[in-house]
């Protein structure tokens, strides 16, 4: 199963304003994941997907559609990602958002 943490680049982070957290933990520095930029699909790559048109629902959650669509609750971002909408909050009862399909085919868009 894919995972957005695959081949994400990470930083050491051993800036001096965070000298007290590094002492607290007994650790020089820390490394982190960079943040990542998601290219969302063009127009023509949109036209080769099957989307799914959903209307939100109270009750309504991202893994649950993951899991119904995909197989699998952890890939919820790929459906917040293809409506740039980060959480489920960002989403009201009566909202239409799209499930993109085929899963392979959507998660190649993703490379730059």
């Amino acid at each position: 199963m894919p995972s957005r943490y695959e081949n994400r680049i990470t930083a050491v982070n051993n800036d001096d304003k965070y000298d007290s957290f590094f002492k607290e933990r007994n650790v020089k520095f820390i490394e982190q994941f960079r943040t990542a930029k998601l290219n969302h699909p063009t127009a023509r790559q949109i036209g080769n997907l099957t989307l799914v048109a959903h209307m939100w629902g109270v009750g309504d959650r991202y893994w649950k559609l993951a899991f119904k669509h995909y197989g699998s609750e952890d890939l919820w971002w790929v459906i917040a990602w293809f409506n740039q909408r980060p959480t489920e909050a960002h989403v009201r009862a009566g909202d239409v958002i799209q499930i993109p399909l085929p899963l392979d085919k959507v998660l190649g868009y993703l490379d730059p």
